[in-house]
């Protein structure tokens, strides 16, 4: 029998779905408002640092900019530099930056700040790392150019310099805010993209403020993806932080904003049927959610206990489960995600539909499981993430296993995931998160995709694994990466840090006043380009 939403929300595993909308609205903005956009994003801002944190990529985009970036077809295309090229033996690159590089505080943008911004991010960044280990030096030549001596040729360096989308956002930084160590956060806010953060208007959990760069010079080019001419059409954006997704509903229907990122899904005919909203999908290739498990903890320090889980997992039940319409999802077989030229089915027989619980209760069985507690972390500020916890704990407690939740909103499960301790002492067992489809498109850019023991919370470890991904950067063909990435999932299947749910397509819902967004491979959404007409 076909599982419907609708049967998940009468059992009760479903949560939040009730439609009841607020007597009291905001107030009405004010007239000035006509080259103002608000916009309710994905999440509240908790961290402004893009080296700090993943999380602040919105934010990143907005007042900082980059050496390259990629187009809508993930190819990187020239940001910030006006020029590069390599030498013959391939081993040294030369970059100029173009004219008209200007810092938020009036600054000149210079090589130093390039050097000292690509450094730090190595340190955090899979991509970075792999070029600091290959990189023979990198230094500034004069106040416009620098150069990346290399030891060995690496064919993808230009494109893990632009893998801000697959990784941590290559934010090129003032030379003294880039010489912090990672794990300080820079709390300047000054970069030289196209927005300038209004630190006057900040009210940290209500809403930020992004004025328009005056003295930014877009490129000449076409808008395209993240890449091309960053022109800004407005004056202002508000980044009003609303959770609620009702509330966030009735003001988008009362004219109070202009965007919603995360419009929820049982609200789609709603929003279709008003004639001053639309529904647009700026991410056609979706996200991918999945279960990350603490590789070094009971149960899941035991292989079998991994392998138990990704038998488990009905990823229809569970994504219907979290909110999603059925025909707004799709199954997730392959570690390279559902759409990357990388998807494959290797060693995919474990998937079934409707999940195997009985294999996965005796796998748990083989693996020694004595009854210890799982323990799910709730981000309950996400409602998508905090139903499917809910799922997951209970699919879980019908196969016999002790699962708790641990229920805390994003920036509390981001603290607590850093833990490789027991429970007892503020560890975890399980969390959920998602990520751009086209991020499963660089094993090398995406820490998710990495199994040294190091670089992604769980730390699972797998040197055959490791070696594989290693050879990514080095050979030059497309035939020879997709032999490898069936090599890679074969692997990963095996030893399994990570567990699929499934891919969910989620359009943004904005008033028809609001044009122009640009269409990314991201759940990051540029600000510029866009611009508000009369209705």
């Amino acid at each position: 029998m076909k599982i419907t939403r609708r049967e998940i929300v009468k059992t009760g595993l479903a949560a939040g779905t009730a439609l009841s909308m607020p007597t009291i609205l905001r107030a009405q903005t004010s007239p000035d408002d006509a080259r103002t956009v608000r916009w309710i994003p994905g999440g509240n801002t908790v961290a402004f640092d893009p080296i700090f944190s993943l999380n602040a990529s919105q934010h990143a985009l907005a007042i900082y900019d980059m050496l390259f970036d990629v187009d809508s077809k993930g190819m990187p295309q020239p940001q910030m530099v006006g020029k590069w090229g390599v030498s013959e033996d391939k081993k040294t690159y030369t970059f100029q930056l173009r004219e008209g590089l200007i810092f938020h505080d009036g600054s000149p943008v210079t090589a130093a700040d390039c050097v000292a911004s690509i450094r730090r991010w190595a340190q955090v960044d899979t991509s970075g790392k792999l070029i600091m280990a290959k990189a023979k030096d990198i230094s500034k030549q004069d106040e416009k150019t620098f150069t990346i001596t290399l030891n060995e040729p690496l064919p993808l360096l230009i494109p893990l310099l632009a893998s801000s989308y697959a990784g941590y956002y290559l934010a090129i930084m003032r030379e003294k805010d880039a010489k912090l160590p990672p794990t300080e956060q820079v709390t300047a806010n000054i970069g030289s993209g196209p927005f300038k953060f209004n630190q006057a208007l900040a009210k940290p959990g209500a809403s930020f403020t992004y004025d328009r760069n005056e003295q930014y010079i877009p490129r000449q080019e076409p808008a395209d993806g993240f890449a091309g001419g960053k022109v800004v059409k407005v004056d202002r954006v508000v980044m009003e932080f609303i959770t609620d997704e009702q509330t966030a509903f009735a003001a988008l229907q009362a004219g109070e904003v202009d965007f919603v990122q995360y419009p929820a899904q049982v609200l789609y005919p709603a929003i279709e049927s008003d004639p001053n909203l639309e529904l647009e999908l700026l991410n056609t290739a979706g996200s991918d959610m999945f279960i990350r498990l603490n590789c070094l903890q009971k149960p899941f320090n035991n292989v079998k206990a991994r392998q138990a889980m990704l038998h488990l997992i009905d990823q229809e039940a569970i994504m219907l489960a979290a909110g999603f319409e059925p025909k707004n999802i799709r199954p997730v077989t392959s570690i390279f995600g559902y759409s990357t030229p990388y998807s494959n089915d290797e060693n995919t027989a474990w998937y079934k539909k409707g999940g195997d619980p009985e294999r996965a209760k005796l796998l748990l069985q083989e693996a020694g499981y004595a009854g210890e507690t799982v323990l799910i972390l709730q981000t309950t500020d996400w409602p998508q993430g905090s139903n499917a916890a809910q799922y997951l704990a209970n699919t879980l407690r019908n196969i016999g296993v002790n699962a708790e939740l641990a229920a805390s909103d994003w920036a509390g499960m981001e603290k607590r995931r850093v833990n490789k301790g027991p429970i007892v002492d503020g560890g975890w067992s399980v969390f959920i998160s998602d990520f751009a489809d086209s991020k499963f498109n660089n094993p090398i850019g995406l820490p998710l995709l990495a199994a040294n023991g190091v670089d992604y919370y769980g730390w699972p470890k797998n040197d055959e694994y490791e070696a594989l991904r290693a050879k990514w950067a080095e050979v030059e063909t497309l035939d020879e990466r997709l032999a490898l990435a069936r090599e890679m999932q074969r692997l990963a299947w095996d030893f399994v840090g990570t567990v699929m749910l499934g891919n969910y397509v989620d359009p943004i819902a904005r008033r028809k006043s609001l044009i122009g967004l640009v269409q990314v491979p991201s759940v990051y959404y540029p600000m510029w380009n866009m611009e508000k007409v009369s209705a």
